[in-house]
């Protein structure tokens, strides 16, 4: 059972897709949902520090910033999500598979390993070979490659003293098909 949000804390929050379901059907519900994020977050007290939308789930790392707790942002947030990609696709029904789950985010060591795996999703998927190319996360701002607004980068600079170290740490992550090959049959 997750724990209550506190003030101040970090927080991994992530749901799926219903049956393992698609969550974003076109371009266009990303962008939706981006939109939304952009427009609702600093209401609601939050720091958006790390994302990653997908097409079945999605990753947040947010900060509590007020006393208002993160689940009244997340249920505004994707109770209207749901029913504009209702009436878009002309369903009807739940779209995710309960409500958000989330982490508490509770040391240094485990926040930059968790925002490197939230990074590197897409290139797990195989949906792209390079973060950089996934569009739909904040990983080019945290590398400082694109100009978005949902980060804090002097945050990430408490971590990362230039953007080329964490592109660095990601890298070190990426493992293509030909080196499993390679480690596999040495």
């Amino acid at each position: 059972m997750n724990k209550p949000f506190e003030k101040g804390k970090i927080y991994h929050v992530f749901n799926r897709g219903c049956n393992r379901g698609l969550i974003f059907f076109s371009n266009e519900n990303y962008l939706y949902l981006l939109r939304k994020v952009k427009s609702t977050y600093e209401r609601y007290g939050v720091g958006v520090l790390a994302y990653c939308l997908m097409p079945n789930h999605y990753h947040f790392l947010l900060k509590q910033k007020t006393d208002r707790p993160l689940s009244d942002w997340i249920k505004t947030l994707f109770n209207g999500y749901v029913q504009a990609v209702n009436k878009q696709q002309k369903r009807t029904g739940t779209l995710f598979e309960g409500r958000a789950q989330h982490v508490l985010v509770d040391n240094n060591a485990y926040f930059v390993h968790l925002a490197r795996y939230i990074h590197l999703n897409p290139v797990k998927a195989k949906l792209v070979k390079n973060p950089a190319d996934w569009q739909y996360s904040n990983y080019l701002e945290w590398i400082e490659k694109r100009n978005g607004t949902l980060v804090n980068r002097e945050f990430i600079r408490s971590y990362f003293e230039k953007p080329k170290f964490y592109e660095e740490f990601v890298a070190d992550h990426i493992i293509d098909d030909s080196d499993i090959q390679k480690y596999l049959f040495e």
